[in-house]
């Protein structure tokens, strides 16, 4: 099966994502997906990354990144069935495949949870040189499980700084000020945040007494290094219960 036998499989279609949907990809670097987890998933899965920070404890996150002031949590693919649709959901391969072309796969599936008055990171982009508008080679989601707001440090984006050919790493004096064209993107749990990878974010901070949990499910062009090879890390069970199609997306068939 090839990848994009596949994402037809998985029931990516050509409407899929609107025009207007997929003129926000292009002109603005994200687009908002709402509805897209249950109140009982968001509930499930909120719970699951609390078992797995117990069981992992001081290790939790440690295939990919710890992050001082965050509960991290990595690989998420091969720790529960539960998250699957995190990378096979139609909407969200169909935003992209908008992105990053059809020749595709799973980057990572981590989990971030900053903490109570913790999470501010400097307005970045995850790719190590600028690009020019078009060339993308990474496309992120945010999987919200807690609505997200202003006070507890919502995702700040620069709409339309994908297409800039500046990362704000390399041209800010200091990426963690605010910068006059940001915006917070606060809504609901169960919505999935989409970005452009290129495009200039960062987490604010949580001013507030709770954790504030959403899950990354990035994907990469199928030619590069992923973050998590799936290769690698995958166990037995789970590729034996994956479908062909969802192989093909992690690149392991």
């Amino acid at each position: 099966m090839n990848i994009e036998d596949a994402l037809q499989s998985l029931g990516v279609r050509e409407d899929t994502l609107s025009g207007e949907e997929k003129r926000r990809l292009d002109e603005d670097g994200f687009l908002l997906l709402s509805n897209m987890l249950s109140d009982a998933q968001v509930r499930a899965f909120a719970n699951r990354l609390d078992e797995l920070l117990e069981a992992e404890g001081d290790r939790a996150g440690v295939e990919v990144h710890q992050e001082e002031g965050t509960a991290r949590l990595a690989n998420l693919v091969d720790k529960d069935p539960m998250f699957e649709t995190c990378f096979t959901h139609p909407r969200l391969l169909a935003a992209m495949a908008h992105v990053l072309g059809t020749e595709l796969k799973l980057n990572s599936l981590n989990s971030r949870a900053a903490l109570p008055n913790s999470g501010l990171q400097g307005l970045h982009s995850d790719w190590g040189s600028p690009v020019a508008p078009g060339d993308y080679y990474i496309c992120n989601s945010g999987w919200l499980l807690d609505d997200f707001t202003a006070e507890n440090g919502a995702t700040r984006i620069v709409p339309g700084s994908h297409r800039s050919e500046k990362r704000p790493q390399d041209v800010l004096e200091d990426a963690v000020a605010a910068q006059p064209d940001e915006i917070q993107v606060c809504a609901p749990a169960g919505s999935v945040l989409v970005f452009n990878s290129h495009l200039w974010h960062g987490g604010a901070l949580n001013n507030t007494t709770a954790p504030r949990r959403v899950i990354h499910s990035a994907f990469c062009r199928r030619d590069q290094v992923p973050q998590t090879n799936q290769r690698e890390y995958l166990g037995a069970d789970t590729r034996d219960r994956l479908s062909d199609a969802a192989k093909c997306v992690l690149d392991i068939l």
